[in-house]
């Protein structure tokens, strides 16, 4: 227990170092430096982090000229989360990006309650407890929610569209992580519709050949991806056994798509937003409570005609109007 604490001292020590040095990072000839923490892997999604890069050009900020970035990523193993935030703070970074999930944020106002906190990802910050509302956030975080599995109802009503004669449909989540309050959305759409739901946990890598399994068992019409970071580490695993299954599917984000899936539908923006906007103020001294969350304005579908064709679909022209690409 001793350890414990004084392990816990020596973060508050940090973080509470870490606010001056912050306020101090655009004096002249200083660098400031930018955490990214994320719970994927480095090449799980490399545009998002080329959006991040862009946003920060366009607001006159170029890595390695004028601004450092220090990455940490977790490869899918979030109990190490808490260890890589605690390193940024130990590095005194001006300001912490917590990337692709509400689990990463969490990790960072652990470590820190000084440092400022910019959020991107899919959870819900007030749902989540990490800010006290979108227009006064309050404390050291705030940033953009991609609400992505607020769009579950959404994807649901676009699935059915394209599958008409669906009457249930699977719904792949990952309850293990702080993810998991955002899980009863569509299975509230689903009652509205009048379908049945099997909900399929994935809790670990291995997990998904099971829940495949489960849904080869019990037949449902389509499967429904929510956006958590371990199916997002395995995009070619469950891409490959919703094409072994032939099970038509809804994604969360634009990879799948573009990488075999069925159909994408998210909010779009935000890493960029995080890059241009969020990052730059700070670093001109904002405080985070000052800077309202925001949450997407445009979204966007992805159509993998492709896929369609392979799994017998036609895909209905109410579709194709609305299809912001369809990927031949």
């Amino acid at each position: 227990m001793a350890i414990y604490i004084r392990r816990r001292e020596f973060i508050t020590l940090l973080g509470g170092a870490a606010w001056p040095l912050a306020a101090r990072a655009q004096q002249p000839g200083i660098i400031p430096e930018i955490g990214f923490l994320a719970p994927i892997s480095p090449d799980a999604f490399p545009v998002g982090v080329a959006e991040f890069r862009r946003g920060l050009e366009e607001a006159g900020y170029v890595e390695g000229r004028n601004v450092t970035i220090e990455y940490r990523w977790a490869e899918g193993h979030f109990d190490r989360l808490p260890r890589l935030a605690a390193a940024l703070v130990g590095r005194r970074v001006a300001v912490i990006v917590a990337w692709g999930g509400v689990d990463a944020a969490l990790a960072a106002k652990g470590a820190t309650s000084t440092i400022p906190i910019v959020f991107s990802g899919g959870a819900d910050l007030v749902k989540s407890g990490l800010v006290a509302s979108l227009n006064r956030p309050g404390g050291n975080i705030t940033g953009i929610t991609s609400i992505v599995n607020e769009l579950a109802g959404k994807r649901l009503e676009l699935l059915r569209e394209l599958v008409p004669q669906t009457t249930t449909v699977g719904y792949l989540v990952d309850n293990q992580t702080a993810a998991h309050v955002l899980t009863s959305d569509l299975p509230a759409a689903a009652r509205a519709f009048g379908l049945h739901v099997i909900v399929l946990e994935c809790r670990s890598d291995s997990d998904f050949e099971a829940a495949f399994a489960t849904l080869a068992q019990r037949q449902p019409s389509a499967l429904v991806v929510s956006a958590f970071p371990l199916a997002f580490n395995n995009r070619p695993k469950i891409l490959a056994l919703a094409a072994r299954h032939k099970i038509p599917a809804i994604y969360p984000q634009s990879p799948y798509a573009w990488e075999g899936g069925l159909m994408s539908y998210y909010g779009v923006g935000t890493l960029r937003q995080i890059g241009f906007y969020y990052v730059p103020q700070i670093l001109k001294g904002a405080k985070p409570s000052d800077l309202p969350v925001q949450q997407p304005t445009k979204f966007r579908l992805l159509i993998n005609a492709r896929t369609a064709e392979a799994l017998g679909l036609t895909i209905p022209r109410t579709l194709l109007a609305i299809a912001d690409e369809v990927i031949e």
